[in-house]
């Protein structure tokens, strides 16, 4: 190249250093060409298939990403489905215990007063029996008592058990009568 630019100098053409030698442009075309083929026919194919290889990993992930939002959506709703189920049985087993607590409380009370009128009436019978036993025992010694006091009133021994016993009898009523009133 060098040669062809004296040989152009020496015949008396000016040289212009911003314009390449024709040998120089075609040279250079063709290493471009040569360089721009191996391009386009070695690394464009790579880089096209690592564009791809990219782009389908990314859409994968986004189905992916898409199908577990799915799944946890539909875990959730499943979740708040089985939360609410769980809810409406405590609620159902709550107001069972209320109503098993009503009926034990309206049992244990029925029973408790059935017992206090059992207990009452247990009570009311031995009152009765022992005022019986009281009102006899009162009568056997107002008996005893009156017989003494007529005895000493009278001035003599009242011994016929029958008739004094009629007369006690009698004073006990004329008591009751007067009391009575």
């Amino acid at each position: 190249m060098v040669s062809t630019r004296l040989v152009a100098a020496a015949e008396g053409e000016e040289l212009n250093p911003l314009i390449p030698h024709t040998s120089e442009i075609i040279l250079s075309a063709a290493v471009f060409l040569l360089l721009l083929f191996l391009i386009v026919k070695f690394v464009v194919p790579g880089f096209e298939k690592a564009y791809k290889d990219r782009t389908a990993a990314i859409e994968g992930g986004i189905e992916e990403a898409q199908a577990a939002q799915k799944e946890a959506q539909a875990a959730l709703d499943k979740y708040n489905a089985q939360l609410a189920e769980a809810r409406h049985e405590a609620a159902r087993i709550r107001e069972e215990a209320k109503e098993q607590a009503a009926q034990i409380g309206a049992e244990l009370r029925s029973e408790a007063q059935a017992d206090a009128e059992r207990i009452r009436a247990a009570a009311h019978a031995q009152v009765e029996a022992e005022r019986a036993q009281v009102v006899a025992q009162l009568k056997s010694e107002v008996g005893t008592l009156a017989t003494e006091l007529a005895v000493r009133i009278v001035g003599e021994a009242l011994t016929d058990d029958d008739r004094s016993q009629r007369t006690v009898e009698r004073f006990i009523a004329e008591l009751e009568q007067e009391s009575a009133n």
